[in-house]
């Protein structure tokens, strides 16, 4: 496994994380996953509070508690559950933030998180208190660095001229090439690293039935599958590579509900290293440029 740094402050990233928002819903089966990853050299977990009501990031915490020091721990706030427990709101403000960290520390087990983000966020919301509680909780040591994820490049573009965010988590794939066009080169900019998710355009590019995703109709998902079949390495190895070519992503975040869906990534992630730049390039114009539509 090769390993990226992030910037402020210097954070060594497996090029693969692990995104748990796919753990099965034991805590015996949960660690299986987790184990099976930090076998292959993932060093990186992402969670959120979100997730479960909370019950994710306590099983990473439990998962994790006797190797901690050894892992990247990420973990989001921002969606606040109603007391009913049926739905969330948006709270980005700094008093939740604030109250939301010492909850998800303590399912965590943990007395400090290694990448705190907001998770989701618009033009609208009050960026100033939210990004003074995350230097707060720097300076407090709650948490070493902070990240917004978001896909919105209007968003993205008002961060940056406010703040030094560590990352921004964002959708990309050979199907959804929407931050190529202006995101990806804003960020570059800075000294503030990608997190991709959605790096397996939800298994479409796989093994999955094919149909319409963003502006791709069912046919033309059905074109790219029939393409991605017919190359000599796996799906996984060509779309990891694909991602993982712009050198402002930090890591894909790849989720896994089981210890051989792990084994299958990391099998395709070494795959992947022999894959040239040629093939790389001859993939690529297969796949068009999209772009964003609103939120510009």
């Amino acid at each position: 496994m090769n390993y990226r740094q992030l910037e402020n402050p210097a954070i060594q990233l497996s090029e693969i994380g692990l995104g748990c928002m796919s753990l099965p819903r034991t805590f015996s089966e949960a660690k299986s996953v987790i184990a099976a990853a930090c076998s292959g050299g993932i060093n990186f977990l992402d969670t959120a509070d979100l997730y479960e009501k909370g019950w994710n990031e306590e099983a990473v915490g439990q998962a994790i508690k006797d190797k901690r020091k050894d892992l990247i721990l990420a973990t989001k706030v921002g969606n606040e559950w109603r007391e009913d427990g049926e739905s969330w709101d948006w709270n980005p403000s700094k008093n939740y933030i604030l109250k939301a960290v010492e909850k998800s520390l303590s399912r965590l087990q943990t007395d400090y998180i290694d990448l705190y983000q907001l998770h989701g966020g618009t033009i609208e919301d009050p960026w100033e208190e939210t990004l003074e509680a995350f230097e707060q909780l720097k300076q407090e040591g709650k948490i070493r660095a902070f990240g917004i994820s978001s896909i919105r490049p209007n968003v993205i573009r008002h961060v940056l001229s406010m703040a030094n965010p560590s990352t921004i988590m964002m959708q990309y794939s050979p199907l959804d090439r929407r931050p190529e066009e202006a995101a990806f080169p804003e960020i570059a900019a800075s000294n503030t690293k990608v997190l991709v998710r959605g790096a397996f355009a939800k298994g479409l590019l796989i093994d999955k039935e094919p149909s319409s995703y963003l502006a791709h109709d069912q046919k033309a998902v059905g074109e790219f599958q029939a393409f991605v079949r017919d190359q000599s390495f796996s799906p996984e190895a060509l779309l990891i590579r694909f991602g993982l070519s712009q050198q402002v992503v930090g890591s894909l975040v790849i989720g896994a509900s089981s210890a051989t869906q792990v084994e299958k990534m990391l099998a395709g992630y070494e795959m992947s290293q022999r894959i040239t730049d040629e093939i790389l390039y001859q993939f690529q114009q297969k796949f068009p440029v999209n772009h964003y539509d609103s939120h510009r």
